[in-house]
């Protein structure tokens, strides 16, 4: 019997079953990055290009995730509430309905955060509520349910990436001068690419 968390457990089933494309989009931007900086004779900045790596990992995986059809199961739900009320809380339906559904966007609402440069709610509330609105009318098209509560969710774990963004950057500006250095940034962001690699391999065996 798995001991992983359900929440570990759809990870290790998403990438089982991307893990072939993410390869290839790893390779080509990383080769087309490289040879940007080559040929034009830029600096590489680390801790920015790993950032922008990780952000487009994470829009194939929450794509795969968003519009699989391996589970279809057609239907509509325009009352707010009312599927999320549904769940016993605790319950691995609860978790993968609920929860899963807020954390699957927090990576969204701080990557977005950022690039945009984000500093109130409504920066954030309505992108999120637009895009989240488009994934729960796509999946309805191809043969998933629509649900309002979805949406209702997937906005609150933007605003959750959001608040994660702006303790952050408080974070960075209490920061003495001293660490405010490139070197600084750069030794965080490998720091959490390896707790991330690190993450992947205990819950899958990479299987060639």
């Amino acid at each position: 019997m798995s001991n992983l968390s359900p929440f570990q457990s759809t990870f290790k089933w998403a990438l089982e079953s991307t893990w072939p494309m993410l390869c290839l989009f790893i390779v080509i931007l990383v080769v087309s990055r490289l040879s940007y900086i080559i040929i034009n004779k830029k600096r590489i900045v680390l801790y920015n290009d790993i950032f922008v790596l990780v952000s487009i990992l994470y829009v194939l995986l929450l794509y795969f995730m968003l519009l699989s059809t391996d589970y279809a199961s057609l239907g509509i739900n325009l009352y707010p509430y009312r599927e999320m009320s549904r769940y016993v809380i605790g319950s691995t339906a609860f978790f993968y309905n609920v929860i899963g559904n807020i954390l699957i966007f927090i990576p969204f609402g701080f990557i977005l955060s950022h690039s945009i440069k984000a500093s109130r709610i409504k920066h954030i509330v309505i992108p999120s509520f637009i895009v989240s609105l488009s994934v729960e009318i796509v999946q309805y098209y191809i043969g998933r349910t629509f649900d309002v509560d979805d949406v209702i969710l997937n906005t609150v774990g933007a605003l959750v990436g959001f608040m994660i963004y702006i303790s952050f950057r408080h974070f960075r500006d209490k920061l003495p001068n001293s660490l405010k250095k490139e070197w600084f940034y750069n030794t965080l962001a490998v720091l959490t690419l390896l707790g991330g690699i690190i993450f992947i391999i205990s819950i899958w065996w990479v299987k060639l």
